[in-house]
């Protein structure tokens, strides 16, 4: 099946044609968006490449710029960004370093750009292959830091609402959730009743984040019956150590 790239800038040039082009010499789906949100979504949606391509007027568009770094962060995805570094300077601060896999500053090197894409891509597959979690917390600092310490070993999506979890579910699979247990709105444990409720995500265990480690509060997360619990003072070494005991149990068990 054909990988697909989106190429992402306010005007459709010349150049822009050529690199898209360029991409489809590798054998790639290539669908161009301009820079509205109404035509960049549904294609980063299905694209498995984001190439923006940068000039003066793209610092205007920041409703798609935050669009497509929130897109990213959920679905674990990175872009490829190409143009003048002043340029680039004016949007990171919507598209941060972290979502950034490459930064190309022109005239680009076309031969170089095209052998990172494959390795890019070549990544992504080995990523697709990686056990998939989503983590559900409104502290995004947070979920940053247990996305980081975690993004080596396994695909980490991130969600900062119960709400937006769901709608992430709906569309996306999961190996295992880290819930957090107190959030405003919609609270952990509602949110481990609509999974709970939804036949398609039912199967999917989930790990309380809780905050508290009184045994008051430890016993009203087991009452819920999650498939575990972490405690927000774990460290990664720690974290990274249950969570490979956890699979690896889980994988016994299929034997």
């Amino acid at each position: 099946m054909k990988k697909r790239a989106v190429v992402i800038s306010t005007t459709e040039t010349f150049t822009v044609r050529g690199l898209e082009m360029k991409l489809g010499s590798i054998g790639m789906d290539v669908a161009y968006a301009a820079a509205k949100l109404s035509e960049v979504e549904p294609l980063c949606d299905v694209s498995d490449l984001i190439v923006i391509y940068t000039d003066d007027n793209l610092i205007r568009c920041t409703d798609t710029l935050v669009y497509i770094k929130d897109h990213c962060i959920a679905k674990g995805k990175q872009v490829m960004v190409i143009g003048a570094l002043s340029e680039f300077e004016s949007i990171d601060k919507f598209i941060p370093e972290s979502v950034v896999y490459k930064f190309y500053e022109r005239p680009l090197d076309m031969e170089k750009f095209l052998d990172e894409v494959e390795k890019y891509l070549s990544e992504s597959a080995e990523q697709e292959r990686k056990k998939s979690i989503l983590i559900v917390d409104d502290d995004v600092s947070y979920m940053t830091m247990i996305m980081n310490w975690l993004k080596d070993s396994y695909r980490v999506s991130l969600a900062n609402s119960g709400m937006q979890a769901i709608t992430w579910l709906a569309k996306n699979k999961a190996d295992l959730i880290l819930l957090d247990y107190e959030m405003p709105v919609t609270s952990g444990p509602q949110v481990l009743e609509m999974i709970k409720s939804d036949t398609s995500m039912a199967k999917i265990p989930v790990f309380f984040l809780t905050g508290k480690s009184d045994k008051e509060s430890i016993m009203k997360v087991l009452d819920l019956k999650p498939a575990g619990y972490l405690l927000k003072s774990i460290d990664r070494k720690g974290l990274r150590e249950t969570l490979s005991k956890y699979f690896a149990t889980q994988m016994t068990k299929k034997k």
